[in-house]
């Protein structure tokens, strides 16, 4: 005997919306789950213990790095071409000087020529020991955090550099750490260098994944 349409009824109703049913998305939720923080801070590792899996917090860690890396005072140092940047809005260094084959510049116009090893506070000339640009390889002005992450981890992009290493350099380099002692009245990155070094440790020891591509801090 055919099912008559009046028994049928309830049973599509509910076909429908289960088949409309979405799961809730994790990275929303995950988000929601960590706490606010201002522009100029960083989350602790801590603060990404409700996220259970370790990938997923991994994820969620290199993000928050990735506030450090792509502010100005990381970013200007990381061009895509030949010329630093400086300021907020990552505009031309002035007076017009290049990478030179070493990344300090060319002869007669080295990095060191204005630039000492401490910033210089009547000239408003930054400084930190061993000034130079970025290689071109680890070159990431609008590169997304995924980019980004990636090309860290790659040791033919990353100045051969293990993990263990990264973690080191990120959280004790001087060169790093003028990131948040710019001087002048520059905006420094977003926390302290040993917050951030926290964090890059965290995101190392929980698998050092990589963020989906679209995701964003």
């Amino acid at each position: 005997m055919q099912p008559t349409l009046q028994v049928m009824a309830p049973l599509l109703v509910l076909l429908a919306v289960g088949g409309c049913r979405r799961e809730p998305d994790a990275g929303a939720a995950q988000k929601v789950a960590l706490p606010e923080v201002a522009p100029n801070a960083l989350r602790a590792p801590q603060d990404f213990a409700a996220i259970e899996a370790p990938a997923e917090r991994s994820k969620a860690l290199f993000l928050e790095a990735s506030r450090v890396f792509l502010h100005p005072r990381c970013a200007n140092c990381h061009p895509s071409g030949d010329v630093p940047l400086q300021g907020m809005n990552g505009q031309p260094h002035d007076p017009p000087v290049v990478r030179g084959p070493e990344d300090k510049g060319v002869v007669g116009m080295e990095c060191t020529s204005c630039h000492q090893d401490r910033n210089l506070a009547h000239a408003r000339v930054p400084g930190a020991p061993n000034w130079h640009l970025a290689p071109i390889e680890m070159a990431w002005v609008g590169k997304s955090p995924r980019h980004l992450c990636e090309q860290l981890k790659d040791p033919q992009r990353n100045g051969g550099k293990t993990l263990a290493q990264l973690v080191e350099h990120n959280a004790h380099d001087e060169l790093v750490g003028w990131g948040w002692r710019p001087g002048w009245d520059r905006e420094p990155a977003p926390g302290t260098q040993e917050q951030f070094g926290a964090i890059i440790s965290a995101w190392v020891e929980t698998g050092a994944e990589c963020p989906n591509e679209e995701a964003r801090p």
